[in-house]
């Protein structure tokens, strides 16, 4: 199979300005996804999508051996969807599996994505998400419970939870992406990580909380 990773590094952050490029725990944000995928003994490639030169530059500067493909300004706007973006890459690129990787998500490992593509293999997978397991109890807006019954509250020990998409990364086979447009679809599988890597980078609070993460990662 023939395995390739993107990474999608949009130039515009409105909440946090230049966010793919600052440094995190003392290295490019974008940095910490960019070792995991080049890491990673299952990919035959890794690919970076982006707008921006500037982004483009900080990318071959970290001589991981990734290779770059600008897209049009038309994919790097806040409308624009992921799978616009691997659209947009199935195009340029030839592929089997397409590993989609959110920057976003630092906490990301190597092992994780092997790990990850051997169960998806296993099991014989169209497509997979990346999740993490909540012991939390969820409602509706209408109180309505969502994933247990108040008559029967079960112990948090007894209580299997709930899994929530942590946006880490994505696996979609070619011809499930032709198909549906869509990075999840066919026979979709669920990889699950740990609960530290439900946080993902979206918000200035968020960048603290994950480089304090990263640094007792290195201790």
């Amino acid at each position: 199979m023939n395995n390739v990773s993107l990474i999608p590094l949009r130039g515009g952050s409105k909440s946090i300005p230049k966010k793919n490029i600052n440094f995190l725990a003392g290295k490019a944000l974008c940095a910490w996804t960019l070792e995991a995928a080049a890491g990673c003994k299952a990919i035959n490639a890794v690919y970076v999508s982006t707008d921006s030169e500037e982004i483009a530059d900080v990318v071959q500067g970290l001589d991981l051996g990734l290779q770059v493909i600008m897209r049009p300004a038309k994919y790097a706007t806040d409308e624009a969807s992921t799978e616009e973006v691997m659209l947009h890459f199935m195009n340029q690129v030839d592929f089997d599996v397409l590993l989609t990787i959110q920057a976003t998500s630092p906490l990301l490992m190597s092992r994780d994505l092997d790990l990850a593509i051997a169960q998806f293999q296993g099991q014989q997978l169209d497509s997979m998400l990346s999740a993490v397991r909540t012991k939390r109890f969820f409602w509706q807006d209408d109180a309505t419970p969502i994933n247990y019954d108040p008559l029967h509250r079960p112990r948090r020990q007894d209580f299997c939870g709930t899994l929530m998409e942590n946006g880490a990364f994505y696996l979609t086979r070619r011809d499930i992406l032709q198909r549906y447009q869509c990075r999840l679809g066919g026979k979709i599988g669920i990889y699950e990580m740990d609960e530290l890597t439900a946080v993902e980078i979206d918000e200035p609070e968020d960048w603290d909380r994950v480089e304090r993460l990263l640094l007792e990662r290195k201790v």
